[in-house]
């Protein structure tokens, strides 16, 4: 659904079609900026109709003028569709085991009627755990997992957080389980540069960016960033988000350019970017705190903890394994955020590097693939084996549970 999401998955397809000559992949995505964020050879993109999230599982259409029941049968038909035309031999699922409104239990049915398998991944926290139970619960999710997925993919690792255990999974679906470590996109890629980039670098100054994911929610944060580089030791480069409100724009120009910032709305490699600055000011999303290790780039997180708390419990794991700084959301403003931004200046990438490689995995995309070719290699054989079966049960996962 978000961006987020589009660019973990972008990272899997990624390796699976450089480890694959012989693999497609098709990502259908309600992102609308999937097409910017470079597209892998063998991998075609479907745009679902976008949506916007109301409140805890509660979606509208983003755009549409239609209820909130006619976007979900519009965007069902269209994922059970592509399935029947496509019949892809594993469909993997990112966060919502049955989609938004449950708009995909149509098509993963279809998939198991097909011979094909289906693989749910997660990240490493969703909410705390008493919130996703409960939602979980009146759903039945933990049952729906263990009945139409094969393999669970956590994108993380258990010593972090074990989401088997907190969110109360059924012990069947932790066979299936298979902790990959942190998905991060390639950053071997050419680097994008930007002005500011370069001149911070010929001036010898530092540069501080400072990115806030989608942006829907980020205005506060990118405003006390601009307010805390007003005359400070290092060049400024702040990204509102594509999905800023547009009715913020001119305020924030007003601040850039009193600080004398860049100010982008989107970047399309913004990981490229990152690798060229010296600090990072971010939220606590999944995405952007795990590119940002994958560079060693100190960090200053302030994340989100409405209307979950996902960031929150990220940043201060991470926090407490020595991976970043934490400024809480009730105590941020230009002075707290100054200071801090000038402690993570002191700290080297050297520094990061070390406690990275004793703390966590940054390796998760290569590992979901491997898991998926798996999976994927059983489903072919199965039906090579028994091409008129169209049984629901149509083949029986292995116990697999696995950390790496």
């Amino acid at each position: 659904m978000g961006l987020g999401h589009t660019c973990r998955n972008l990272a899997i397809a990624r390796a699976i079609t450089a480890e694959d000559p012989e693999a497609t992949v098709l990502l259908a995505t309600g992102s609308d900026d999937a097409m910017q964020l470079g597209i892998p050879e063998r991998v075609e993109v479907l745009k679902l109709p976008s949506l916007r999230k109301v409140a805890n599982e509660s979606y509208a259409a983003r755009r549409l003028l239609v209820s909130p029941a006619d976007i979900h049968r519009l965007r069902s038909g269209l994922l059970t569709g592509v399935v029947g035309g496509f019949r892809p031999d594993v469909v993997l699922v990112d966060k919502h085991p049955l989609g938004a409104g449950g708009e995909l239990r149509d098509a993963l049915h279809l998939v198991r009627q097909q011979g094909g398998a289906a693989v749910l991944g997660l990240r490493d926290i969703l909410d705390d755990p008493e919130t996703v139970r409960a939602e979980w619960a009146a759903h039945d999710l933990g049952r729906c997992i263990s009945e139409l997925y094969d393999r669970l993919l956590i994108y993380g690792q258990r010593g972090v957080f074990d989401p088997v255990a907190e969110y109360g999974l059924p012990p069947e679906v932790e066979s299936r389980s298979i902790f990959c470590g942190y998905v991060t996109r390639d950053t071997a890629r050419p680097l994008m540069r930007d002005r500011m980039l370069d001149e911070g670098s010929s001036s010898g100054q530092p540069v501080v960016m400072a990115t806030v994911g989608g942006g829907e929610d980020g205005t506060v944060l990118v405003s006390a960033f601009l307010e805390a580089s007003y005359g400070a030791p290092w060049r400024a480069v702040a990204v509102t988000g594509p999905q800023a409100p547009l009715g913020v724009q001119s305020r924030l120009e007003g601040l850039a350019t009193r600080a004398g910032a860049s100010l982008h709305r989107f970047l399309p490699d913004l990981c490229g970017m990152l690798a060229n600055a010296d600090v990072l000011v971010c939220m606590g999303g999944y995405n952007t705190l795990s590119e940002a290790l994958a560079l060693r780039l100190p960090v200053v997180c302030v994340p989100r903890v409405h209307p979950r708390r996902e960031q929150l419990m990220r940043a201060e794991a991470f926090e407490r394994l020595g991976l970043l700084e934490c400024v809480r959301p009730e105590t941020l403003a230009s002075g707290t955020l100054r200071e801090a931004i000038r402690r993570a200046l002191r700290r080297s990438r050297l520094d990061v590097a070390r406690r990275c490689a004793a703390e966590i995995h940054l390796n998760g995309a290569s590992q979901a693939a491997a898991a998926l070719r798996e999976v994927a290699a059983r489903a072919v054989s199965h039906r090579q084996a028994e091409p008129n079966s169209v049984a629901a049960e149509a083949w029986t996962p292995t116990p697999h549970s696995l950390e790496v």
